[in-house]
């Protein structure tokens, strides 16, 4: 309201309209929050099947990285690793006009077969399958910060227009009709009056 000053009967007609928009603003933000809610807690819980997935890969590969070295030795296990890169594609959603990961994929370079014992070939696979679940809890854990703090954001304006703007609006509003309603007291008082000295003025 800063700068903006309703009197009189046009002021009373945009604070009106102001304090419609400002509750109708409030019903959308409280829609968006429940909606933004939802998908918040859908997300935890993909972001947490996430992590349980990344912690079972990871200690799979851990498995298989140790019988590598027992059985290829840290040189073996060096001379196998292949200097190849991987592209990480993400896939991208909107949920309430916010932007965030939906799915994350990874690209592996083609590379020959380690040479070496079997456990060789079994330690890239899940050490493949481990980076992939680190970058999708990656991508969920990202959703989960972009949803939360819209979420929160979202609270916040409905907070300041529920808890600050309308009773703003609404204490301007009541002002404002009291002061007409003093106006027109006053213009019946002084019509009454002037009519009255005209009756006295005509005897």
């Amino acid at each position: 309201m800063s700068g903006f000053v309703a009197t009189g009967r046009a002021g009373r007609l945009a604070l009106t309209a102001r304090l419609a928009a400002a509750r109708r603003a409030v019903e959308l933000l409280d829609r968006k929050q429940r909606a933004l809610a939802v998908e918040s807690e859908r997300l935890d819980l993909a972001a947490a099947r996430a992590a349980d997935t990344f912690e079972q890969a990871a200690h799979t590969a851990a498995s298989w990285l140790w019988r590598s070295v027992s059985l290829d030795g840290h040189r073996g296990l060096s001379a196998s690793v292949a200097s190849t890169d991987a592209n990480v594609t993400v896939d991208y959603g909107v949920t309430m006009g916010v932007r965030h990961p939906t799915r994350a994929y990874l690209d592996f370079a083609p590379r020959p077969e380690p040479l070496g014992s079997s456990a060789l070939m079994y330690t890239d696979r899940a050490h493949r399958a481990a980076l992939l679940a680190a970058v999708q809890l990656a991508a969920a854990q990202r959703a989960v910060g972009l949803i939360r703090a819209e979420l929160a954001l979202t609270r916040q304006q409905q907070r300041a227009l529920e808890t600050r703007w309308i009773p703003k609006l609404d204490r301007r509003l009541t002002e404002v009709e009291q002061r007409i309603d003093e106006a027109e007291l006053e213009e019946n008082l002084r019509l009454r009056w002037a009519a009255a000295h005209r009756q006295e003025e005509q005897r």
